[in-house]
């Protein structure tokens, strides 16, 4: 009797579920589209040197892929949802590679704004926070939250892994070198996808990761364009998508907008070197992948709205205080600002999906493209006042208090939201009604 083989060991459920698969594959594309979009910074002095181009027009081409970064995500997340994620995703890798490639053979300036600006940002940003929040929402029942913080924080590992790497190149072998690096790395990228991707649990026979029930797929027809902006004109009549969207501006506008921009030149004007400035903001990077996976174990675990607020009036101190840190060499009080900062840069993401999920459910993916969209455009609009600043007043001093002050502003809408409540979901419109979600007053937070 002891050869019988028992029937629990006949249906043992496999030790890996397959969801970890996808998260593997989602982090791999993530960490590469982030490498591969902060290329032309590195190529500035190159082209400058080689077709003198001013500094302004390559930062033109930069300005052009950070503002179609932000405005393709609601339209990539719709996009998964009628055609597929793998087919989504291998076409923006696809598109990288071939915008990457073509500027080999460019002579214009106007060719490096399409090829970069337009072909790079449309595949970069099909492949922003909306990638993360598809693949999270449709994977994963348990473990949202640390799912979303590793994937948010790939953005930071790529420029970890690939800048160093590419700024090698460009100084050793030559800018075409980097960029066909780039070209054949988003090709390569591309084939993990194809082969280990898949759409849905249910495709493989399984539950979502820490379900006990199948979740209802819903049915999406018709255009996906339409979609998104049906999902925004239904968001912007609701007062949750105006806290949070408003939130995440300012979250860009005092990250990217501000100190991703403006902090190694305000350090260079208290006397500090560039490369010592330069150094401390990619350990800012560092401790950004700390941060934000730890803010994705905190939203399994803790409300959303209050880690917010922390996190935005921590950093709201610490911008205060930073006119006062700057010194002409690296002081102990300015490396604990970075490591502070970075712990806080991106930490935002995953509480503010969790709130995106809570309050639009399954329209979530579409929602969060639109709140990123207004990350992206605080981020613009304040990288070019806080230059204005400079040139006005002759220093940044203002700005720092100013951004302070914004971030006070951010725990107000952000308190603003409330708990999370029952709300009664609107009736479907007859272009709705074929894919319209589970109802928000089931959809709870992380």
């Amino acid at each position: 009797m002891s050869a019988v083989t028992r029937p629990s060991e006949r249906t043992r459920a496999p030790r890996l579920h397959y969801a970890w698969v996808v998260a593997a594959v989602a982090l791999l594309v993530l960490v590469g589209s982030a490498g591969f979009r902060s290329t032309p910074g590195l190529m500035m002095d190159a082209l400058h040197v080689e077709f003198g181009w001013s500094h302004a027009t390559v930062a033109g081409a930069v300005s052009v892929n950070l503002t179609l970064f932000g405005l393709t995500a609601p339209f990539a997340a719709a996009l998964m949802d009628r055609f597929g994620v793998r087919l989504v995703v291998v076409c923006a890798l696809l598109t990288i590679s071939v915008g990457a490639g073509l500027t080999v053979m460019m002579t214009e300036s106007w060719q490096l704004i399409l090829c970069w600006g337009v072909m790079v940002g449309l595949g970069s940003g099909s492949m922003a926070g909306a990638f993360a929040t598809t693949v999270t929402g449709r994977w994963f029942a348990a473990r949202q939250g640390l799912v979303t913080g590793v994937l948010t924080a790939a953005g930071a590992a790529g420029n970890l892994v690939f800048m160093p790497l590419l700024a090698w190149m460009v100084q050793t072998q030559g800018w075409r070198t980097a960029v066909v690096v780039v070209s054949i790395s988003a090709t390569v990228v591309a084939v993990p996808v194809l082969l280990l991707m898949r759409e849905r649990p249910s495709d493989l026979g399984l539950l979502p990761y820490g379900a006990t029930e199948a979740p209802e797929v819903p049915k999406v027809e018709g255009s996906a364009i339409l979609r998104s902006l049906r999902v925004l004109r239904r968001s912007l009549t609701d007062r949750a998508f105006w806290l949070l969207g408003s939130s995440f501006a300012i979250c860009g506008a005092t990250t990217a907008g501000l100190v991703g921009t403006h902090f190694i030149p305000a350090a260079h004007d208290h006397g500090m070197p560039v490369t010592t400035a330069a150094s401390l903001l990619a350990l800012v990077g560092v401790f950004d992948v700390v941060g934000t996976v730890a803010s994705g174990w905190f939203t399994d675990r803790f409300d959303s709205r209050v880690l917010l607020v922390s996190y935005y009036g921590l950093r709201g101190v610490s911008l205060f205080l930073l006119p006062q840190l700057f010194a002409g060499s690296l002081q102990p009080p300015i490396l604990a600002f970075i490591i502070f900062y970075g712990l806080d840069w991106v930490a935002t993401v995953p509480p503010t999906i969790a709130l995106c999920r809570r309050e639009f459910g399954a329209d979530a993916p579409v929602v969060f493209g639109w709140v990123l969209a207004c990350h992206q455009i605080g981020a613009a609009v304040v990288a070019g006042l806080a230059g204005l600043a400079r040139d006005s007043f002759g220093d940044y001093d203002l700005t720092w208090y100013a951004a302070g002050g914004l971030c006070a502003v951010a725990v107000v809408l952000c308190l603003a939201l409330g708990p999370g409540i029952s709300r009664p979901t609107p009736p479907p419109t007859p272009a709705d009604a074929h894919h319209e979600a589970t109802p928000r007053a089931a959809v709870t937070a992380d």
